[in-house]
């Protein structure tokens, strides 16, 4: 499992992904970036970002949020990234959620059974004007499904009876991103390791934009009462 944490929740017309910032190799930390390919406005002029990030513009309407081994996250996000591109300039429109976490699944498990295989697991977001929103789990070994809630990560592992409790049918984006922080706050306080940078996207009809961050300051009134 990755010591990193990816998180997705559903709402009825939008997902939202939260990510940690950390960069980290085996047990050594590398660096804590509080950036998304996302967040346009910082990208060099050829299109790169300056950093890497765990989530990844697809389309218009559809983000990937990856963690595993850092070559494998960033090079596999950028081939499905190219490629839905493509597809988009050979047909003129983008491929919907649920056609994108299909070509996501299936390249992965491909690449099972191959020499390059890719050590990624990732949650597909995306919003699609007849389907609605969509949120897909997608594990290393390309099994697929889509859910209301789940995460990745060593993280996600005291969030799933948050996400079970607090969530339900007509959920709004702020509940939903208190939710997140509620789940943040308690990866804080019980994982050994330090993840402390969040960045939260969602995705709903009007597109892809970035909420706050949730990191130690905005998180520091919930530590001091920690009630529900």
């Amino acid at each position: 499992m990755a010591m990193e944490t990816i998180l997705g929740i559903k709402g009825p017309d939008f997902v939202m992904l939260a990510s940690d910032t950390m960069q980290a190799k085996s047990l050594i930390f590398m660096k804590d970036g509080n950036y998304s390919k996302l967040d346009l406005k910082v990208q060099n002029n050829n299109g790169t970002s300056p950093d890497q990030s765990k989530i990844q513009r697809l389309s218009d309407f559809n983000m990937l949020a990856t963690v595993g081994d850092g070559g494998d996250t960033l090079q596999f996000t950028d081939y499905i990234s190219k490629n839905m591109h493509l597809y988009k300039i050979s047909n003129g429109y983008n491929l919907s959620a649920k056609a994108a976490a299909h070509f996501t699944r299936k390249n992965l498990a491909d690449y099972l059974r191959t020499n390059t295989r890719y050590q990624v697991a990732m949650l597909l977001a995306g919003y699609d004007e007849v389907d609605g929103p969509d949120l897909h789990y997608i594990d290393s070994l390309g099994a697929a499904q889509s859910i209301n809630h789940a995460g990745h990560g060593w993280g996600s592992m005291f969030c799933g009876s948050i996400l079970q409790r607090y969530w339900n049918s007509k959920l709004t984006q702020p509940e939903a991103y208190s939710i997140l922080r509620k789940c943040v706050l308690e990866i804080q306080k019980r994982l050994i390791i330090n993840q402390r940078n969040f960045d939260v996207f969602v995705v709903d009809k009007k597109g892809l934009h970035k909420m706050e961050a949730i990191n130690p300051g905005s998180l520091s009134r919930d530590a001091i009462n920690p009630s529900w």
